[in-house]
């Protein structure tokens, strides 16, 4: 038995270099990784754990695109031409759409956002970014015969847009490699819904409404 446990020791201290090296060889990296951020409002603190409980969740699920010494917003004419790819509008992230989910009721620029889910989209302008709200829903696999939802923002119409708000644009004294979906200066009221990427931060303020 002692002679059968060491064969088996050193079995597995030969496999150790080989399960080292396997995911660097056999896995496959994502190019913009998939990327999420979120909150929860509404709630409170019980017990002496404590527990957040009665909350909302509002989150934004998206792809995650890194700079990679790229000139990412592009001069003149040429100016978002890079991130939109032959679409309309940004995705406002890389691959599938960048996808709002909230448990909350919002209110962003004097339009009610109910609970549901929701496409993100950027209209990349040199004067300034807007944000676009949309009922379109997104593909999660590529389906270039899916007419009935998008790929990123391939396909895009304003004929689902809920709303569409200007963002404040603030250029940061850093530079942020991966893009960043952020929720900013939060409490139950509301707070900002913000995009960083490179130098830029992009944002739109929202509310809450109590249920």
């Amino acid at each position: 038995m002692p002679r059968l446990l060491s064969a088996i020791a050193v079995a597995a201290f030969a496999l150790i270099p080989l399960l080292a090296q396997a995911p660097l060889g056999a896995q496959q990296k994502k190019p913009s990784p998939d990327a999420y951020a979120a909150t929860q409002v509404g709630g409170r603190w019980v017990g002496t754990g404590p527990d957040y409980v009665g909350g909302q969740w509002i989150e934004i699920s998206y792809g995650g695109p890194i700079k990679r010494g790229r000139d990412l917003w592009g001069r003149g004419a040429s100016y978002g031409a890079r991130l939109n790819n032959g679409a309309p509008v940004w995705r406002a992230g890389a691959d599938v759409s960048s996808y709002l989910m909230t448990q909350a009721r919002l209110v962003i620029d004097g339009t009610t956002i109910e609970p549901g889910g929701y496409s993100l989209f950027i209209d990349l302008q040199p004067e300034g970014w807007t944000l676009i709200v949309s009922n379109w829903q997104p593909q999660r696999v590529f389906n270039p015969n899916n007419r009935d939802q998008l790929w990123g923002a391939f396909g895009y119409t304003p004929a689902k847009d809920v709303v569409r708000a200007r963002m404040t644009m603030t250029t940061l004294p850093f530079s942020m490699d991966q893009m960043t979906w952020s929720f900013l200066d939060m409490s139950d009221a509301g707070g900002r819904l913000a995009l960083m990427w490179d130098t830029v931060m992009a944002a739109v303020p929202f509310r809450v409404v109590a249920p």
